[in-house]
């Protein structure tokens, strides 16, 4: 059998039907995870299918978590509005990505989907999770400095004074993360590890402090400072 025959065979035709992805949906089953690509970042018509594809995944087989390739507190800017934060729009949501390539997540597409899964998240029974978003990339070094530093100047501002000091391991360097690797991978400078590690480790045994404040809000808040 040549590749076009078996392609021929295997194919599922899309008619725009509402039906278009039922097979898939059946071999998914009850997959716990389901990783959806794209052969080329920013074509519309893969954005968009995954778009659909993603949306039958959530009302239909009750996904609760999308995680997508994007750094974390760009991400946390949707997350939060899809969970009902005041921002004006999805649009505004979307603003975190300035990365190149910031079509890869700011674009139409994105912009229709947000908006439909915090009118989702509105809709749901009680006992539902709401949906949360996302992002597990590992580029926004800056990024996540400055986000631990605004929670903790909220929460404590004397570990907000450490963590500053702390961090201030990068300063000597620009904002692009590979000019810190590519430095300490050849010796040119010595590594910020410990310095990040302890930042971490205190703020894990300052969880409980933390946490007690503003029940399920200081939860999350404390997770995305963890995370970053």
């Amino acid at each position: 059998m040549t590749d076009a025959e078996l392609v021929r065979e295997i194919a599922q035709p899309l008619s725009g039907g509402s039906d278009d992805y039922d097979a898939l949906l059946a071999l998914v089953g009850n997959a716990r995870f389901v990783l959806i690509g794209e052969a080329t970042h920013g074509t519309y018509e893969f954005y968009s299918e995954r778009a659909t594809i993603t949306k039958r995944l959530i009302t239909e087989k009750g996904f609760s978590i999308l995680a997508i390739e994007a750094d974390w507190p760009d991400s946390a800017r949707v997350h939060r509005y899809v969970r009902d934060d005041t921002m004006a729009n999805a649009d505004k949501a979307l603003s975190g990505f300035r990365r190149f390539p910031t079509w890869m997540w700011r674009n139409t597409v994105l912009v229709e989907f947000v908006e439909w899964l915090r009118g989702f998240n509105k809709t749901i029974e009680p006992k539902r999770a709401p949906v949360g978003f996302y992002g597990m990339d590992l580029y926004s070094l800056h990024a996540s400095i400055e986000a631990v530093l605004k929670y903790l100047e909220k929460v404590d501002p004397e570990a907000a004074r450490r963590a500053r000091l702390r961090y201030s391991c990068f300063d000597h360097l620009s904002r692009k993360p590979q000019e810190y690797g590519y430095a300490t991978t050849v010796g040119a400078i010595e590594s910020c590890e410990n310095a990040v590690v302890e930042q971490l480790v205190e703020l894990q045994q300052k969880a409980t402090e933390f946490l007690s404040r503003d029940g399920e809000v200081a939860a999350e808040e404390f997770f995305f400072a963890e995370q970053n």
